[in-house]
């Protein structure tokens, strides 16, 4: 898996595999996930990469009773 972050743009790239063309793309809010035409991920960006990581390690620091309500 290759990583990258654009600054700049604050995008996250993570490259989950190296095998195979990218065919098309989906988009849900702030990721979008690239695919094979097999329907394969290949792909993944993270818009507004800042913000959302810090919302996940946010989501994820909170105790457990909290996270539930």
């Amino acid at each position: 898996m290759k990583i990258h972050y654009d600054r700049e743009e604050d995008i996250l790239t993570l490259e989950i595999s190296d095998e195979g063309k990218i065919d098309h793309a989906e988009q849900v809010d702030s990721v979008i996930v690239h695919f094979t035409a097999s329907g394969e991920p290949v792909l993944l960006e993270i818009l507004d990469a800042s913000e959302f990581l810090s919302n996940v390690i946010k989501a994820t620091m909170r105790p457990e009773k909290e996270a539930l309500t």
